[in-house]
């Protein structure tokens, strides 16, 4: 099979395996015909400790949700109506701020104005079963759309937190999410996820393109429109633009979507290494460099350049296969896939490519490792009778175990801003989907019902 077909043909770093592999296959590498390395390995240090998750330990609080006011010019019922619905939707995404069902309610559903000093009924809405209480205003404002809102602490019947937000007039779904990130942080510390974004790959049309959707699944729409093919997306950490490899000939290279007016789209680094195929570019923290794989020396390489260009420093050099780096999030490490073993496993090195050690020591094909927000835990998937699963792994390589299994392949995970949950590509339903869970495995939700495959997640920053 050609490399282009079997590009089209697989999936994920599935795929970037391969790819690199025919590859190496090509330069005249001969370190392939050792195929009887790829066997499944024992664990070599013996029975790894395994973390129980119990489900229902994470306490959700039930918070009410108010009818805005209205103030000033009209915004009308079906609007304010339709805000509401949309935090609502947007709490329930969070599986931690759930809204109270309204027939709960033993007080008034409509906010109080939040000019004026008010005592809250809060013994109705303890009753009620609320923990907290969410009330607000809708006003237009210069042509757009401005939400006055406080959130209630109804044990101690006192303000959480204040603010004020603005929105496009004919975007109530945005600021919706917003508004319930807002709530989610004053409740939990930590700021929702309702209003981020997960890029994606999908063939729907009969071309492999880029789209874009809701971190919930709705509003999916293309960001490319070309005949080449797409693959890796990969987000510039502030949200400005997208990262994706396209094939624009016979290699692959680096292309931008941009976001916004201070990115400009097309393609990047094309003078870097010209002439190399380049697999997967993945940004650092700070978004000035990126980890680059590409295939050098008859192998693939992962390098370390800065987004101008410029500053090339090559960060592994082995005969092996070397892919899928993700960034540590302090941008100290870097985890990335490797054969150097024998068979696909996860590694760790140092930003410079130094103090290389293996992490994973089970499973006979290990890949796509992604790197949590906090630091805490590796994703990655793993093959188990011919399928693959998604487990955890932290960065000592001490705790490793699966946060979901099932029959059918699941692939690719990326992690939410928050870290509370994981995103990823499945096979359940007989074609490649994407679906999003807990970090745990709970609250599992499908996000794409339309047809083709969809593959390759990739969830993008905070947006206000």
């Amino acid at each position: 099979m050609s490399l282009m077909g079997q590009w089209r043909r697989n999936r994920g770093d599935i795929f970037l395996y391969w790819a690199a592999v025919l590859m190496a296959v090509a330069m005249g590498c001969s370190w392939w015909a050792e195929s009887g390395r790829a066997q499944s390995l024992e664990n070599e240090r013996g029975p790894l400790p395994t973390l129980e998750i119990t489900p229902g330990n994470v306490r959700a609080f039930r918070t009410a949700v108010l009818r805005f006011r209205t103030v000033g010019s009209p915004v009308g019922d079906e609007r304010v109506a339709m805000l509401r619905a949309e935090i609502e939707r947007s709490l329930a995404f969070s599986s931690i701020v759930l809204p109270l069902e309204h027939d709960a309610y033993l007080a008034s559903e409509q906010s109080a104005p939040l000019n004026e000093e008010h005592r809250l009924d809060c013994d109705s809405w303890k009753q009620s079963g609320a923990d907290a209480l969410l009330e607000g205003e809708l006003r237009r404002e210069d042509g757009r759309l401005r939400a006055d809102l406080r959130v209630w602490d109804i044990a101690r019947c006192q303000e959480f937190k204040t603010g004020r937000l603005t929105a496009d007039r004919d975007d109530l779904a945005q600021l919706g999410r917003i508004i319930a990130d807002e709530a989610v942080e004053a409740l939990t510390g930590t700021r929702g996820v309702a209003a981020s974004e997960i890029a994606f790959i999908s063939d729907r049309t009969g071309r492999r393109e880029l789209y874009v959707a809701a971190a919930d699944g709705r509003d999916q729409r293309p960001a490319t429109h070309s005949d080449t093919l797409k693959l890796a997306p990969e987000w510039v950490p502030d949200g400005r633009a997208i990262l994706y490899v396209a094939y624009g000939g016979l290699q692959p290279g680096f292309f931008l979507t941009s976001r916004s007016k201070q990115v400009s789209p097309g393609p990047i680094l094309g003078h870097v290494m010209p002439g190399l195929p380049k697999y997967r570019g993945r940004f650092d923290p700070t978004g000035e460099e990126l980890a680059m794989v590409t295939s050098v020396d008859g192998a693939a390489e992962i390098f370390r350049v800065k987004r101008r260009g410029v500053g090339i420093r090559r960060l592994t050099n082995n005969p092996s296969i070397d892919i899928s780096p993700s960034w540590s999030p302090d941008g100290r490490e870097i985890v990335f896939v490797s054969d150097r073993s024998g068979s696909p496993q996860l590694y760790l090195m140092d930003r410079d490519g130094g103090n290389i050690r293996r992490l994973t020591y089970t499973g006979a094909y290990n890949a796509s490792p992604a790197w949590s927000p906090d630091g805490r835990w590796i994703a990655y998937e793993t093959r188990v009778r011919g399928q693959f699963d998604l487990w955890l792994i932290d960065p000592s390589g001490q705790i490793n175990f699966p946060i979901v299994e099932n029959s059918r392949s699941d692939e690719a995970p990326t992690w939410s801003p928050d870290g509370r949950k994981i995103a990823f590509s499945s096979r359940r339903r007989g074609r490649y989907d994407l679906y999003v869970m807990d970090w745990n495995g709970e609250n599992l939700q499908r996000l794409t019902q339309r047809s083709g495959e969809n593959i390759q997640p990739d969830w993008g920053p905070r947006m206000r």
